[in-house]
């Protein structure tokens, strides 16, 4: 085991962490928000592929699975049943961070070792680039980019948001041919300010939700940029996303374990799916445990998608977080699909 795996005051334990293999189904949930999974890696991957830990993941409008990852082949295309519908072998992808879906299904992935924002067409095509690839703004400088985290689209007009997080603080906005229209957002505690902008979302009526991760909450700006208020009551948020095919104003929210390894198995800290509405009211948890490899359990999700059915797919970066800590180390579940369902 990895020296620092049993630090009981930073970090989390890694001791009681075993297999994946061969878990049972469970139904989770409550007030009305229930969900079947599977307690392996959701997907039909392609003999010898893996997908060391998915770090995103988006749906299309017609329900195809954009799984983006940092294993065999980056991008991997399946349909709702979990079948592969295409691979994207070519793709050059140093870090892949962030993927979501466009108004005409246009594809944008944020590359965090690259330090760009690539527009590809559904079948894999490269559109456009944000960004100069290795270039990367100084830190806290505010200029795009210094290692970018997650992207979103409004749908209404192509405007592109982009989450600059690791590096700077910052929100970029760019038309949907690619100019720079403006930009907001600097380190610290207070509304409009951000610790970790780790990743976005923009509702159908324009409004933009921030993951800010290490403050422990969601912020909500309009569309130029213009503080409206924020959710606490937050684990670590650490990927959001709205309902793109429905008008139920739905928002879901990944957050990480905020707790420390000392009380590792404290519940309500996540690792867990918040389900709110667009005005910040909490509706439902999923998952009320601790980190795990149980159904009902999840590691650290990272991207989070919605489905026509109201499925959730959660993409987790368990490898980072968890399995590059073992002895030895090892690959564990870093997709789930969540079916929705009625309580058993």
């Amino acid at each position: 085991m990895a020296d620092d795996a049993n630090n009981w005051e930073y970090g989390t334990n890694t001791q009681e962490i075993t297999s994946t293999e061969n878990l049972s189904s469970a139904v989770i949930g409550e007030n009305g928000f229930f969900y079947e999974l599977s307690g392996s890696n959701w997907g039909k991957l392609p003999k010898g592929c893996v997908y060391k830990e998915a770090t995103s993941v988006a749906v299309n409008s017609k329900d195809n699975v954009y799984v983006y990852n940092r294993g065999t082949i980056p991008m991997i295309v399946f349909n709702k049943d979990g079948d592969v519908l295409d691979t994207w072998e070519n793709m050059e992808v140093k870090a892949a961070h962030g993927v979501s879906i466009g108004p005409d299904d246009e594809v944008y992935c944020v590359d965090v070792g690259d330090n760009t924002v690539k527009k590809f067409s559904s079948e894999g095509k490269l559109l456009m680039t944000l960004g100069t690839s290795g270039q990367k703004s100084p830190k806290l400088s505010g200029l795009p980019f210094s290692s970018p985290t997650d992207v979103a689209v409004d749908r209404r007009n192509g405007d592109i948001y982009i989450s600059d997080g690791y590096g700077n603080a910052r929100v970029h906005k760019y038309s949907s041919n690619g100019k720079l229209i403006l930009s907001w957002g600097e380190s610290g505690t207070g509304p409009g300010q951000f610790n970790i902008v780790h990743n976005i979302a923009v509702d159908s009526q324009g409004w933009v939700y921030i993951a800010d991760r290490e403050n422990q909450r969601v912020q909500v700006f309009n569309d130029n940029g213009k503080y409206e208020t924020q959710w606490v009551n937050m684990s670590k948020a650490a990927t959001i996303c709205t309902d793109n095919f429905s008008n139920n104003g739905l928002v879901y929210v990944g957050e990480y374990f905020c707790g420390i390894a000392s009380n590792d198995i404290g519940t309500d800290l996540g690792p867990r799916i918040s389900i709110m509405t667009a005005k910040g009211e909490l509706l439902a948890r999923i998952g009320r445990e601790s980190y795990g490899d149980e159904s009902g359990r999840f590691y650290a999700p990272h991207g989070i998608a919605i489905d026509s059915n109201g499925d959730i797919y959660v993409a987790e970066v368990s490898w980072s977080e968890f399995g590059i800590n073992l002895e030895p180390q090892r690959e564990l579940r870093s997709m789930q699909k969540l079916i929705r369902t009625e309580k058993n």
